[in-house]
C-alpha cells in the first residue's frame, strides 16, 4: 500500500517546528492519524509496559496536546495501566498512541508516522527500566521515573 504524500514537511531532517501538519498511521491504512502544530516533546520510553505493547526494547513516541490530534478508522483501544490505555489497529494490530486518562497529551508511537526520521527522540524517561544492551542516544537526558504510564 502507498503511504499519502506529506507535502507539509521539509524532506528530510527533524522536525519542522513550523509545521502543521503530521500524519502517520498502521500498516494495513485502516487507521490514520492526523496532528496539527509543533509536537510537544518527543523521547524513548523504556517502561515494562510500553515494552510488552509494541515488543520492542524501548518505545520513540511524539507528543502533541489531544485536541491538535485526529485519528480516523475505527481503532481498538487496550487498557495497559489503570491511568491509561493504547490505541490500536484492530486488523493489523499496530499501536498507535498511548492516551493517559488525566493527561491533556497524546502520546503518538513515532514508528507509525508516515516521515518518523522528522521526530528524533529528544530524552529517555523510565531510564531506570531500561534493557542493558539497548544505548539509543546514550548523550540524551535520562529521567528515573518511578511510575510507569
Amino acid at each position: 500500500m502507498t503511504k499519502p504524500a506529506d507535502t507539509a514537511h521539509p524532506p528530510e531532517g527533524s522536525v519542522d517546528p513550523a509545521a502543521t501538519l503530521h500524519t502517520g498511521g498502521c500498516h494495513c491504512g485502516r487507521v490514520r492519524f492526523t496532528a496539527r502544530g509543533a509536537p510537544l516533546s518527543t523521547g524513548w520510553c523504556h517502561c515494562t509496559i510500553c515494552r510488552r505493547t509494541t515488543g520492542a526494547p524501548a518505545l520513540a513516541w511524539v507528543t502533541f496536546p489531544r485536541e491538535a490530534v485526529e485519528i480516523s478508522g475505527t481503532p481498538a483501544t487496550y487498557r495497559s495501566s489503570p491511568v491509561g490505555e493504547r490505541v490500536l489497529c484492530p486488523v493489523c494490530g499496530a499501536q498507535i498512541a498511548y492516551r493517559g486518562d488525566a493527561s491533556p497529551t497524546i502520546d503518538l508511537n513515532a514508528g507509525v508516522f508516515d516521515h518518523p526520521e522528522r521526530y528524533p527522540p529528544a530524552a529517555h524517561g523510565f531510564y531506570a527500566d531500561h534493557v542493558a544492551w539497548f544505548d539509543a542516544g546514550p548523550d540524551l537526558p535520562k529521567v528515573d521515573d518511578t511510575d510507569s504510564p
